[in-house]
């Protein structure tokens, strides 16, 4: 969870806060993605305003949250990812390091190539690209 002003005010933001009032499909798509990530190992949330952060032993590796056209998100990886649909920009971020934006609308699309690109950036999160 975070702080952030609200109306002079602080507030703590929640994984809830990010789901309510959306779009059922949306959230259950969300879900799907948390559960992809938590079937990786043990994780902390990093909650903002502006998106669900994922954090392994050493760092964030992934975030997410529904939005008015899916869900909306991001993979740390050692490499970008190119040409898949699913991935709408791929950005250096350190000398190891790739954001790799993603944009998912239907249930399908976690599908095994998903789910293998969040075990990568899980071991991201474990520090894995720091031995290599």
């Amino acid at each position: 969870m975070s702080r952030m002003a609200d109306d002079d005010t602080d507030r703590m933001w929640t994984v809830e806060d990010h789901l309510r009032g959306k779009d059922p499909r949306w959230v259950d798509l969300y879900r799907a993605v948390e559960a992809a990530i938590l079937a990786c190992g043990p994780v902390t949330y990093a909650v903002s305003a502006t998106t669900i952060t994922f954090r392994g032993e050493r760092r964030g590796f992934a975030g997410a949250r529904p939005t008015r056209a899916g869900v909306d998100g991001y993979l740390d990886l050692t490499r970008p990812l190119v040409g898949d649909r699913r991935i709408r920009r791929a950005t250096p971020y350190t000398q190891r390091l790739h954001v790799n934006a993603f944009r998912l609308t239907s249930p399908d699309d976690v599908d095994e190539t998903f789910r293998g690109w969040v075990r990568e950036a899980y071991a991201v999160g474990q520090g894995a690209h720091l031995r290599a």
